[in-house]
């Protein structure tokens, strides 16, 4: 994959803040009100666009989510050309990111491995 150019930086960047905006306005009820966009790749052609969505819920809240993003991509595309100014407005693909759970997971794991150990001061005492 090559590197993104400044100018396709710059068109991530601005379509990330309208999508973010686009689904905080959304009314459907299965969309997840603790719904972020994480990260947004268009392609350098600007015709296809991946957004990856964040749900801070359980893992069932978080498929209805996507469902229901998934049935708006048309009013989402209609709305994102209103708000980003760019020769083709892409389709948009909401993928699920779970990384941000993962990473929260990890640190739960790591912090259950480590309190049996003894900590620093403790040993500094001993001695």
């Amino acid at each position: 994959m090559r590197k993104n150019s400044i100018k396709n930086t710059r068109i991530n960047g601005e379509v990330q803040k309208a999508l973010s905006e686009i689904i905080r306005e959304l009314k459907d009820p299965r969309i997840h009100p603790m719904t972020s966009v994480v990260l947004v790749q268009v392609t350098p052609d600007l015709k296809f666009c991946k957004a990856y969505v964040s749900v801070l819920a359980d893992e069932e809240q978080a498929k209805d989510t996507i469902r229901g993003l998934k049935s708006a991509e048309g009013f989402i595309r209609t709305q994102l050309a209103r708000k980003v100014n760019l020769r083709n407005t892409p389709d948009v693909t909401f993928v699920l990111d779970q990384s941000i759970e993962y990473g929260v997971r990890m640190s739960k794991l790591i912090d259950d491995v480590t309190k049996d150990l003894p900590s620093d001061e403790e040993e500094e005492e001993e001695e």
